[in-house]
């Protein structure tokens, strides 16, 4: 295993997947994923002062129907346009073992509010290219009325068409810093 060693990583988003996944009618889950993101890992002498920034374009949102992602991208959801990028900002950084907690400031339509995903630490690792590279896999769920995404419909038997909950998943991989 290699060392997380003190600076600022890159994002590698070949190898990561910025996802969700939110039910649908009730009865199915519907998954989808940012195609478009950016992020840096900064790893600090102290590992619990380092910290993680990104920002996801909403206009990269797929689900694999371009239908839904066009309804998703309006202004009932993400209103793309307008609200091009969401952000996060941590403000906590846990790593104990493989155990990683990241708390921090998810932006999305200019609310901001505070999230926490919890997860695994996959470790660090030198390729056969010699780069360093670490990954992890977190989820968090929000609610997105609370940032501003009320849009839903009621179905005949009961409910809506749309949850609430939307879980958050990702799956990211980062690269050391180049001496």
């Amino acid at each position: 295993m290699a060392e997380l060693t003190a600076g600022t990583w890159d994002f590698d988003p070949a190898h990561s997947e910025i996802g969700f996944t939110v039910r649908h009618a009730g009865i199915t889950k519907v998954h989808g994923i940012f195609e478009e993101a950016t992020a840096n890992l900064t790893i600090a002498e102290n590992i619990s002062e380092s910290t993680v920034t990104a920002t996801v374009q909403t206009t990269s949102i797929n689900t694999g129907n371009a239908d839904r992602d066009g309804h998703l991208k309006s202004g009932d959801f993400f209103g793309a346009e307008e609200n091009s990028e969401m952000t996060f900002t941590s403000t906590s950084f846990d790593l104990d073992g493989e155990d990683l907690t990241l708390t921090g400031d998810l932006t999305i339509k200019d609310v901001t509010r505070p999230i926490t995903f919890s997860g695994e630490f996959a470790g660090a690792v030198v390729d056969a290219f010699g780069v360093t590279r670490a990954g992890a896999s977190v989820t968090a769920t929000i609610s997105r009325k609370d940032f501003g995404m009320t849009w839903n419909a009621a179905i005949e038997a009961g409910g809506v068409l749309v949850s609430d909950k939307v879980a958050i998943n990702l799956d990211v991989a980062f690269t050391a810093p180049q001496n």
